[in-house]
């Protein structure tokens, strides 16, 4: 049940991320700017978001393993047009049509594993599924540059196809099938009802935001500012970005052991969230400051730091009834990658304002000027999330108030009732 959807959250992880590493071979080759860079690369986040909710009602009506063998052998396709595209177009459509076939990965087995596992075990095994993905992100970096010292980025891509078939036979073969789920239409209604579950708006309001940013600057355009500003070489940067993703695995693993242990403190999985989302944006200051010591360290931080916002999945999967997991974490995926595609687009957008120097390098203050909106963005939800606990916590307070002065004036009312009636006893 596991180790199937296990390697499709691998694969889809491993081409998302693969660019990262791929760039400065495209812009040599194509000649790209950073703004036509992050739009190619942010294609696949679009085409992700574009087709999240149909893949939701597809995962709750014929089960993940139908729809991911469908999925996969479509991303395959796709990695094989990528492999032969000549130019701009073709790449974006190319990348377009990975993106649609990857889609799923994630979903289904977040689907597979809400069929399968106890809800208690939930932030465990999903925090297991992002560490492998976590996996596939550190293979599309050091593995990756090690590979191209053998191959073009062309074979790779031809290679990346055939793993995504053998996956999805894999999938095919040995994932179990959950019933089908009664055959409903997409509608309104139907996605109003998530989208009106309070659990599921303060998580978004809280990490949909922050999860955008980890992925559009993740897989993108750390590696470009490692370049740009830090002035570090691609067998460095590689090997920076290696360090990352391998974090994002310990990351992920102890986001679901640390949200589990304050289950049983009585400590909800969403303060656990607005805890990491401030360490998170504490982590983007550094870059925002331009915290030259350590650069470093600055890199490796934002991947590890940014698991913490995988958790909105478990805590929505905890919050739906079974026949809703599927649309209810698509509907969530949707928000995330068209915020993914606007942030990869938008922060290359923002960096092409500036122009290069003699080596192509854009300044820092292009960088430090991106970040800062993103961490204005980010401060918006937690700003929002503190000011209702607050709230909530001066109604508690007051209510516990009225409470107790209820109690005490029906309290000192009792002796003298009972002191009343001891005369007739």
């Amino acid at each position: 049940m596991f180790l199937p959807f296990a390697l499709g959250h691998y694969i889809s992880s491993l081409l998302r991320h693969v660019n990262a590493v791929l760039a400065p071979q495209l812009m040599a080759e194509l000649a790209l700017t950073p703004a036509q860079l992050g739009l190619l690369t942010s294609a696949y986040f679009f085409s992700f978001a574009l087709v999240q909710l149909p893949v939701g009602v597809a995962l709750d009506r014929y089960g993940p393993r139908r729809v991911q063998f469908a999925m996969l052998s479509v991303a395959a396709i796709g990695a094989l047009a990528f492999a032969g595209s000549r130019e701009l177009n073709q790449l974006l459509a190319a990348r377009t049509l990975m993106g649609i076939g990857l889609a799923g990965c994630f979903m289904a087995a977040v689907k597979s594993v809400s069929t399968w596992i106890s809800p208690a075990r939930l932030p465990s095994v999903q925090g297991y599924l992002i560490a492998a993905g976590g996996l596939g992100a550190a293979s599309a970096t050091l593995p990756v540059q090690l590979a191209l010292h053998y191959v073009d980025w062309r074979w790779l891509f031809i290679a990346l196809a055939a793993c995504c078939a053998i996956i999805a036979l894999l999938i095919y073969l040995l994932a179990p099938t959950p019933p089908e789920a009664p055959r409903k239409p997409l509608s309104r209604r139907m996605l109003a009802e998530v989208y009106a579950n309070p659990v599921f708006r303060d998580t978004a309001c809280l990490v949909l935001i922050p999860h955008a940013v980890f992925f559009g600057i993740q897989g993108l355009w750390i590696a470009r500012w490692l370049n740009d500003v830090a002035r570090f070489d691609q067998k460095a940067i590689a090997w920076l970005l290696y360090l990352g993703m391998a974090a994002v695995i310990f990351g992920a693993i102890s986001v679901g052991m640390i949200t589990e242990w304050a289950a049983r403190k009585k400590i909800a999985p969403l303060s656990v969230a607005a805890a990491g989302i401030a360490l998170y944006i504490a982590v983007q200051c550094g870059f925002v400051l331009n915290w030259a010591p350590s650069y470093q360290l600055l890199s490796v931080l934002f991947t590890l730091v940014g698991t913490i916002t995988g958790i909105e999945y478990a805590i929505v999967a905890q919050a739906m009834p079974p026949g809703l997991t599927g649309r209810a974490s698509t509907c969530l995926n949707l928000l995330i990658f068209l915020g993914a595609f606007a942030v990869q687009a938008g922060f290359g957008a923002i960096v092409a304002l500036w122009r290069p120097d003699a080596s192509q390098h854009y300044p820092a203050i292009a960088y430090r000027t991106a970040f800062g909106v993103l961490v204005l963005l980010q401060l918006a939800g937690l700003i929002r999330f503190l000011a209702r606990r607050r709230g909530r916590s001066a109604r508690s307070g007051k209510m516990a108030a009225i409470n107790s002065k209820e109690e005490y004036e029906t309290g000192s009312l009792r002796p003298s009732r009972q002191r009343e009636a001891w005369p007739d006893r």
